[in-house]
């Protein structure tokens, strides 16, 4: 249920730049409304990629001891991404992998790495993540499946305990997987060698460019060995990320997931809702009455708004808690948990806070506060709706 914060003052939210703010548009206004709108038939057949799947797991050359714990999670046939990158990650070519979140991707590079790793225990991979919760599921990730062969990562976010994080990287490890900010901090304290580094993953390259991230990406790439090999993958290869390709990467292969800008088994309609805050609050809590309500992310503009939004959900009865820069990581964490295992029905969020999240079954996405951009719209939606289930999107519009 939701809780309140302990009085001390939380930390900032480290991974949230001011040149971010200073490109994104404070409401929703030149956003077509029509496009919120796509009525889908919960039956539709839904694909996600042009190129058929030519692959099973099986199909690749990976340890057995690697396919066992593909295989022990249940996976028998890879996600299109996964089809298409992997075999040239096994190959050691550097990969561009242009595909959303929710397609896979992490095990798009995990399992080459992961294999490499077992071929060469003296191996090692870094692995950049524009925020806190991509970075943690990443670790989670990893652990799934390097189960049981000796393999470990140290997880390197702000909002966390220095102190411990220093104690594991003096113990033997093959992945540090963290966030930019933090990650700088440790290279600079000479804790963590880049040198010793000749894999490196930097994930959601968009993303880390929107928010501000693109000198610590060049500091930290700049410091890796020559020689390695890389993976960068992203949902669009803008002017900044193709640069940044273009100096780090080595002959890469480009393998892209064609998708629609917003997932065709999501159906999406708008809510018209009155000026007035407590009709807007009091239509949110009918809605979240209705059957098949049942696993909920609400979006909210700004970290007040979406406190605001939970501790009032929270008064009507509803479980519910929220996430958003001011929370301790920590906080966050748990919250998320408790979201994941459906002891609250509704997470409330903001969109820095949400980027990259990966949670199974949300019946429904609602925009409480239109986005900024549709490019957040299509983030925020992205949320439900994944392993080609259905979802259903829901826009609070006033007038």
């Amino acid at each position: 249920m939701f809780r309140r914060q302990s009085s001390h003052r939380s930390r900032p939210y480290q991974n949230f730049r001011k040149p971010m703010q200073k490109s994104r548009r404070v409401t929703g206004s030149n956003i077509d409304i029509n496009k919120l709108i796509n009525k889908v038939s919960d039956e539709s057949t839904v694909k996600t990629a042009d190129q058929p799947i030519i692959h099973s797991f099986r199909d690749f050359k990976v340890d057995p001891r690697v396919l066992a714990n593909i295989m022990r999670r249940g996976y028998a046939i890879p996600t299109p991404i996964q089809d298409q990158a992997i075999p040239f990650g096994l190959e050691g070519k550097d990969v561009i992998g242009l595909a959303n979140t929710g397609t896979g991707k992490t095990a798009a590079f995990l399992v080459p790495l992961i294999n490499k790793m077992l071929a060469d225990r003296s191996q090692k991979a870094l692995i950049l993540a524009p925020t806190r919760e991509l970075a943690q599921q990443t670790s989670e990730e990893m652990r799934e499946f390097a189960m049981g062969l000796n393999l470990f990562a140290v997880l390197c976010i702000g909002g966390t305990n220095i102190m411990h994080q220093i104690k594991m990287l003096r113990r033997p490890h093959n992945f540090v997987i963290g966030t930019p900010g933090r990650l700088i901090d440790l290279i600079k304290r000479k804790l963590i060698r880049p040198e010793t580094f000749k894999n490196v993953v930097v994930d959601e390259s968009d993303r880390m460019v929107d928010m501000g991230f693109i000198k610590d990406i060049r500091f930290i790439l700049e410091k890796l060995p020559r020689e390695r090999q890389s993976f960068c993958f992203t949902a669009t290869l803008d002017a900044e990320v193709e640069g940044l390709v273009r100096q780090f990467l080595r002959d890469p292969v480009k393998v892209s997931v064609k998708m629609r800008s917003t997932p065709a088994n999501v159906r999406q309609d708008i809510i018209r809702v009155p000026q007035d805050k407590h009709a807007k609050m009091n239509i949110l809590v009918e809605h979240l009455a209705k059957p098949g309500f049942d696993k909920v992310l609400v979006f909210g503009r700004t970290k007040h708004g979406v406190e605001k939004v939970a501790r009032a959900l929270y008064a009507c009865g509803i479980k519910a808690d929220s996430i958003h820069g001011n929370k301790t990581q920590n906080y966050r964490m748990k919250a998320l948990a408790k979201f994941k295992k459906g002891e609250i029905k509704v997470l409330v969020a903001t969109d820095v806070a949400a980027r990259g999240l990966d949670i199974n079954n949300v019946s429904h996405v609602i925009n409480f506060d239109i986005p900024a951009t549709y490019d957040d719209y299509v983030h925020r939606i992205g949320r439900t709706g994944r392993a080609e289930k259905s979802g259903i999107a829901l826009t609070f519009v006033s007038g």
